[in-house]
């Protein structure tokens, strides 16, 4: 019986990463000629929720910093203004436009006192994600979802790249022990992504007039539990926490010819 959920579940994640790629498979470059720009911020709404944190239970000479014995789980940071960052804006029905460009620093992960930097990666379609760890410790990146990859960091600085060749959302955690390290990652096959900054700010230039369905995505802020995980390096059982689920916000937006126009996300508990 276990055999057979397995498989249905396997066949349900090939379906959905399939549909997605076809969804996602028709974007068109072209030249953009009066286009327009939206920009906008998500913010938050209501009690700011204490900030989550881990107990740091491995290597604490490498991942504590300032002596401090827990380690932020990033799920929620909010800035000035009630800013959230790390929230993903992105355009959900545009087929037309510029090339895809993103920024550099969302597609190279690095791995320093126990945390993955940045915390969002951004990596376009057939892209390469590079990848490194700067702590004198043995890490891994395990990723599942839209990639699967279980690839070990056992040396400073030793760079490994990978090519992300299917578009969606991908998991990023350490089974080397250090259980609270995450990250997300969005494989895109348009350039109209963008990751909030601190004060919760996005943008995108060169939009074709049309009206589009802009969404926030954001990966969850809530700790539900914790789950029995592997550490590779000592063979045991660790208990690892899990979020709850991702959550988005849409709206409609207009874009008029050199037009600049706005969106505002309010996100919240309710």
């Amino acid at each position: 019986m276990r055999n057979i959920i397995i498989v249905v579940s396997l066949l349900i994640l090939s379906v959905s990463a399939a549909t997605l790629a076809v969804g996602q498979s028709d974007y068109q470059v072209i030249s953009v000629t009066d286009g327009g720009t939206i920009s906008g911020t998500v913010k938050w709404t209501g009690p700011v929720p204490r900030e989550l944190e881990f107990p740091i239970t491995k290597d604490p000479s490498i991942c504590e910093v300032d002596g401090k014995k827990t380690a932020s789980l990033e799920r929620l940071i909010i800035g000035p203004e009630n800013g959230v960052a790390n929230a993903i804006v992105y355009l959900k029905n545009i087929h037309a436009g510029k090339a895809l460009e993103l920024p550099e620093q969302r597609r190279h992960l690095d791995q320093r006192h126990c945390r993955y930097i940045p915390h969002i990666l951004l990596v376009p379609q057939n892209a390469v994600l590079s990848m490194q760890s700067s702590d004198a410790t043995l890490h891994t990146i395990h990723m599942d979802g839209a990639a699967s990859y279980n690839l070990p960091f056992p040396f400073p600085n030793q760079m490994s790249q990978r090519s992300m060749s299917t578009p969606g959302l991908v998991n990023l955690r350490c089974n080397g022990g250090h259980v609270w390290m995450n990250a997300e990652m969005m494989v895109v096959s348009h350039p109209y992504y963008a990751v909030t900054d601190e004060s919760g700010r996005f943008e995108f230039t060169d939009v074709p007039a049309g009206t589009y369905q802009i969404v926030a995505w954001h990966e969850g802020w809530n700790l539900i539990g914790k789950e029995q995980a592997y550490d590779v390096l000592t063979e045991r059982a660790v208990q690892r926490p899990v979020f709850s689920e991702p959550k988005t916000w849409e709206k409609s937006v207009t874009v008029n010819a050199n037009s600049g126009s706005t969106v505002n996300f309010l996100i919240g508990n309710k």
